[in-house]
Order: C-alpha cells, then sequence, then structure tokens
C-alpha cells in the first residue's frame, strides 16, 4: 500500500541528522537517467557520491550505490534491519519505501558520502525524499500524466506536486521540453518561492557547457536523452562549486559516454537464457511518454530493417493499455503477452491479466499474431524468439518485467559460468 506524507520518515530518521548534501530528482519521466548521469559525474571529479533510485531493477538493494557501486547486501540488510527494528520499537509503522529511503539514507551517513542523488519515489511534495533540507538543486525532469489517483488527473494538478520538491533558497533545474501547461504551472511555483530557476535548451546545448554539442554528435543522443543530459550539467554546474569547486564541469562532460541505465533502449544478448544469439531490445516504458520515446526509437532503427517487430509485453494493473501500446505496435507485428511475478518489497504491484492484455492488442488493425502466456515469461520469450526468426524483437511495459528477465538471465548464466555483464 502506498501512503504518501512526511510524519512517519520524519520520526523514522529524527534522531539521526543527515551527513551529506543532496540533489533531488522529481519528475515523470527522466529522473532515473538524470540520477545516474549525476551520480557517474560526480564521481569522476573526486566526490564521494550515494545514489538512491526506485524501483530497484534485479535486488532490492541495487538501488542504492556509493562511488557507482551496489551497497554490499550485508551492509544494506544490517542498516535495514536497525531501520526495521526503530518503527518498530516506536510504533511508526512506516510504509515499505519509507523504511528503504530511510535505510538508504542512513547508509550515506554510514559511508561518508559527500553528497546524495535522490530520486522521488512517487509526486514529490509528500514523498518520502522530501524529508531532505540540505538540498544543493533540486532538479524537474519531464512531467507527464501517471499515478492519477494519488497524484491528480491533470498535468497541472500533477506538476504541483512534483513541485513540491522545491525550497526557498535552493536553486532549480527544469527540463525545458516539458509542455506549456507544466511550464508555466513551474513558472508560478518558482515565482512564488523566489527560486533561481534554469530552464534546459538541448536544442542549444553549448549553452550549458562547450563540449556538449559536440557529444551529441558524436554518440548521436536521441532527443529524450539530450534533454536529461542537458538537465544533468545544469545541476551539475550549480552543485559542483560546493562540493569539488577545483573541478570544472566541462572537464567531466566526456564521461557522459560512459554511464550505462539498464531496462531503458537497452540491447541485450539473452543467451543462454534463450538459444537466440541476436541482440533484444529491453525498455521499462510503462506511461505514455516513455512509450512514445519506445516507439520512436523503434521507428527509427529497427523498422527499417523492414521485418514485423515481435513483441513480449506486460503491464502493471491500473495501466491505459490502449494509450500505453496501440501507439507503438503496429500491423504486422507479432505480440506474446505476459505478466510479471510479485515485486519485493512492493506487495501492492500487480501485474494486468495477460489474456486481458493480449484481447486490447488484438484490437490493433492489422495485428499479426497475438498469444497470452499468463505468467510464464520464458515461455513467451521462447515463441517470440521463433516468431522473430532473427528479425527485431521488443520486450517492454513494465520495468517489473525488466526486472524478471534480467533475474532469469542472471541465474542462467550463472549455472551455465557465463561470464558477462547485463
Amino acid at each position: 500500500m502506498i501512503e504518501l506524507g512526511l510524519n512517519r520518515i520524519s520520526c523514522l530518521l529524527q534522531q539521526t541528522p543527515l551527513t551529506w548534501k543532496a540533489i533531488h530528482i522529481a519528475g515523470t519521466n527522466g529522473k532515473g537517467s538524470i540520477s545516474a548521469y549525476l551520480s557517474h559525474l560526480l564521481t569522476s571529479s573526486g566526490a564521494r557520491c550515494g545514489r538512491f533510485t526506485s524501483p530497484h531493477l534485479i535486488d532490492r538493494w541495487d538501488c542504492i550505490t556509493i562511488g557507482e557501486r551496489v551497497v554490499q547486501e550485508s551492509l544494506f540488510r544490517q542498516i535495514e534491519a536497525k531501520i526495521k527494528l526503530r518503527d518498530q520499537t516506536l510504533g511508526i509503522g512506516a510504509s515499505e519505501f519509507e523504511l528503504l529511503t530511510a535505510t538508504a539514507f542512513e547508509i550515506f551517513n554510514h559511508e561518508r558520502v559527500d553528497v546524495g542523488v535522490v530520486e522521488v519515489g512517487m509526486g514529490g511534495r509528500l514523498d518520502a525524499t522530501n524529508i531532505l533540507s540540505d538540498v544543493l538543486v533540486s532538479v524537474i525532469a519531464k512531467i507527464g500524466l501517471d499515478h492519477q489517483s494519488l497524484l491528480g488527473n491533470t498535468l497541472q494538478e500533477i506538476t504541483r506536486e512534483k513541485a513540491g520538491i522545491l525550497k526557498r533558497g535552493v536553486p532549480c533545474v527544469v527540463d525545458g521540453t516539458n509542455v506549456p501547461a507544466v511550464i508555466t504551472t513551474l513558472e508560478e511555483r518558482i515565482k512564488e518561492l523566489n527560486v533561481d530557476a534554469i530552464y534546459t535548451r538541448p536544442d542549444a546545448p553549448d549553452e550549458h557547457t562547450p563540449s556538449l554539442g559536440q557529444l551529441f554528435l558524436q554518440l548521436d543522443v536521441p532527443p529524450h536523452q539530450r534533454a536529461n543530459m542537458c538537465c544533468a550539467i545544469s545541476a551539475l554546474k550549480l552543485a559542483l562549486p560546493k562540493v569539488r569547486p577545483e573541478v570544472e564541469v566541462d572537464s567531466l562532460v566526456s564521461q557522459l559516454s560512459h554511464v550505462k541505465w539498464p531496462g531503458r533502449l537497452q540491447n541485450i544478448v539473452l543467451n543462454p537464457l534463450v538459444a537466440r544469439t541476436d541482440p533484444v531490445l529491453l525498455d521499462g516504458a510503462h506511461n505514455n511518454q516513455s512509450a512514445e520515446v519506445l516507439g520512436q526509437y523503434v521507428d527509427r532503427k529497427l523498422r527499417p530493417q523492414g521485418k514485423p517487430i515481435t513483441w513480449v509485453i506486460a503491464a502493471s494493473r491500473g495501466k491505459d493499455i490502449i494509450s500505453l501500446f496501440h501507439p507503438i505496435i503496429k500491423a504486422g507485428d507479432n505480440v506474446a503477452t505476459t505478466a510479471f511475478g510479485p515485486v519485493d518489497g512492493m506487495p501492492w504491484v500487480k501485474a494486468n491479466d495477460s489474456k486481458e492484455l493480449a484481447s486490447s492488442v488484438q484490437c490493433i488493425p492489422g495485428i499479426r499474431d497475438v498469444k497470452s502466456f499468463e505468467d510464464d515469461i520464458l515461455t513467451a520469450i521462447n515463441w517470440a524468439c521463433a516468431e522473430a526468426n532473427g528479425g527485431p524483437l521488443v520486450i517492454a511495459g513494465s520495468l517489473y518485467l525488466v526486472s524478471d528477465v534480467l533475474r532469469h538471465l542472471r541465474e542462467a548464466r550463472s549455472q551455465s559460468g557465463y561470464a558477462a555483464e547485463m
């Protein structure tokens, strides 16, 4: 169950003041990538940096990194047990995410980080991470419709919730590619708080730092990641002088090319999990904005091959299936529907019924073949591999589906002695 509010997290952390400075990031899409960019850049500068994102990818503790390395499981469990005992002793009744947030912040204390890059879990105003007080810069990434039942039914309402991380005296960076309704709502709050704001312009990267435009050309950076990189660089320019004043931001820009963010437009070989040796596209697109980015990538990179796309899809219960999948799955495509399993630490998250998903997808005009595999992800992928016959294959619709696939792949590689990075 999700319970927004700051009272419980305040009680959990009232006796342990945070010893590090923070960069706080909210938004619907892009905040994970911005977090990854900032963490890597800060670590490259010589700062001791912690990062806390959500949800986890494979293991519950991999959402916390120190110096770009996932925190040791033993330390995570030690600190988590301490937090849970405190919760029980004080009768706080904290939620799973509040316990995880407190654990991450205590680990940052324990590891003596200089700065923590912290991604909002949901919303912003009442999110547990908004307990942060010593914030160097707040970042607002791309905002879209998501979690309407908790955050509001309109873009303006959702934006006001996410703008709740903005604080007086703390400068902010805003993704300038947001739609006018979002920008206008943010401007109202920024004016009310009288904070300094930077609105990024990915179409003019050299305004952010001289070498960013050159990097865009070298790497053929897609538009959404250009926006995320601009946000990260702009935030770094505000934060770095207070952490590593002797380091120039422009000297770090090339490090952006080394950042990997698994599960987002990730090309990966699933062998030995399946016999296919051609790469598969793995993407956690789970709302309209991220699905649009995925669709653009598929149209630009995969459809020109002249073969139909074969999809393996799943979705969380409550998602708008039609708006999520219908714009990106097209005539001639093949689709396997499946369901992810229980999510560790997030018992309220449930998968959509794969048969209902299949029924919805079958309504797409000209669809070639649709088959439901319930919760048998491996059989769904094997069927998709056979249908694709070496052609493009995409696994998408949920980060939790991505997590299950990567977990199955890790297990298969462990059993076979296969040595490769995820």
